[in-house]
């Protein structure tokens, strides 16, 4: 692909993301204009809507994934390890903010691969269990949902927070919580 080609792929693809969590409806010219290509442009690469959705969802799962890889959740010590989960995936959530309920519902190949992450998740959080470094008398289930909605509201309420300093905020919160001893 060449350079060009390349950088306005990027720019429908974030600009999609973006426009798109805002409203579902926006059409594929509106989001050619704001990301300041053709609109034939984005229709050559993208026949609908929901084909540059499933794009969309893919983009967002592959850099989910890489941030999986590189926080090396079942090798590295368990705090150092949420801590660069969480410095990865906030800047994911803020460059995709398309939501992930809404990408298992829509797009079966993408509910696969995300339920594989999904499940990585999930296997480091209850070797921080094991660990000790959370509580066994609390579901998982209700852990995993506090974790996530620590990462989704750094991410989006607090966009001038950096990832290094949100992280440490999220692990600190998630670990330690918020109250005062």
């Amino acid at each position: 692909m060449r350079a060009d080609a390349a950088r306005n792929l990027t720019a429908v693809l974030r600009t999609g993301a973006r426009l798109l969590a805002e409203d579902p409806s926006t059409s594929l010219s509106a989001i050619a204009g704001a990301a300041g290509v053709d609109r034939t442009t984005v229709h050559r690469r993208f026949a609908t809507r929901e084909a540059l959705l499933s794009a969309v969802f893919q983009a967002k799962i592959d850099s989910a994934e890489r941030v999986l890889d590189e926080a090396r959740l079942m090798e590295a010590p368990v705090a150092v390890a949420l801590h660069r989960y969480a410095e990865g995936i906030i800047p994911v959530s803020r460059e995709w903010p398309v939501g992930t309920r809404r990408m298992m519902q829509e797009d079966p190949g993408a509910r696969g691969r995300r339920e594989e992450q999904s499940r990585r998740l999930d296997a480091f959080l209850q070797r921080a269990v094991d660990e000790g470094f959370l509580r066994s008398d609390v579901s998982l289930a209700w852990v995993r949902a506090v974790l996530d909605q620590l990462v989704d509201s750094v991410a989006h309420q607090f966009p001038e927070v950096e990832p290094p300093q949100a992280a440490d905020m999220v692990v600190d919160a998630f670990l330690h919580g918020v109250g005062g001893s």
